[in-house]
């Protein structure tokens, strides 16, 4: 199970996200507080906007505590947008026979075996790139439905997002109702009130905000809590809270 986040606002670089804070990715993945794992040490992901239309993208199997090009990178490297993740591996294949309802066009893009890579080409088929919420709703609701009928009592348990380099969607869902931890931070310009000696804040544009599977540290009032079973959406400096609930998609049962 990963630890992650995202991030929208003002260019930062990326070490400012990745290494400085207090309980940053790189020191959640030796010892993360609130993941199913204390290590997350089976590598990283980092993705961010620049100056193309395409993002860059950076990742490696070694840990990230132990990557010199990771520091190196995210020493120079700013942006608006980043994506960041470690990952904890659970041991689980995805088999050609879990694949069936990718689309064929996009099936031979798939790389890798992990279950997260095949809910996001799920979403894809689903129409991720038009309607993200609907397509990731249709995902889930393929796996519960799939996972259900071969006898797995709670197919799901994710914190996931997505974004298309304007918008953030952020999800929180497990078929059990005990999801994985998942939070967003406040307004800045209240936090630069409370703390008006913290450098940091004051770099922030106003509409800077973090969507972090673990609070980066422990500011008084800067995190929020994304309740069980919901869709955040981030743009710009605003968020909205909608209610996630899969949904089958008419092509199965």
């Amino acid at each position: 199970m990963c630890r992650w986040l995202a991030y929208s606002g003002s260019p930062v670089n990326l070490d400012e996200l990745i290494y400085k804070p207090q309980n940053s990715l790189v020191v959640q993945s030796k010892h993360s507080r609130l993941g199913a794992e204390t290590t997350n040490g089976d590598g990283f992901g980092v993705g961010w906007y620049g100056s193309l239309e395409t993002p860059g993208i950076f990742r490696s199997t070694e840990p990230a505590w132990n990557d010199r090009n990771l520091r190196e990178l995210s020493a120079h490297a700013a942006s608006g947008r980043v994506f960041a993740h470690i990952r904890a591996s659970t041991g689980s294949a995805v088999q050609q026979t879990n694949c069936r309802a990718v689309a064929p066009d996009l099936f031979p893009a798939i790389e890798g075996s992990t279950d997260s890579e095949l809910l996001f080409f799920l979403a894809l088929t689903f129409g991720l790139v038009d309607d993200p919420p609907s397509a990731v709703t249709r995902a889930v609701g393929l796996v519960e439905e799939t996972g259900r009928r071969h006898g797995v009592a709670h197919p799901i348990q994710m914190t996931v997002a997505t974004t298309d380099g304007e918008t953030t969607w952020a999800f929180r869902y497990s078929s059990e109702g005990r999801s994985r931890s998942l939070f967003h931070s406040t307004d800045v310009s209240t936090l630069r009130q409370q703390y008006p000696d913290n450098p940091v804040l004051h770099k922030l544009s106003e509409d800077a905000r973090l969507v972090v599977s673990e609070p980066l540290g422990d500011l008084h009032g800067a995190w929020r809590e994304v309740p069980e079973s919901t869709c955040l959406t981030v743009r710009g400096g605003h968020e909205e809270l909608q209610p996630f609930t899969p949904a089958v998609p008419q092509a199965v049962g």
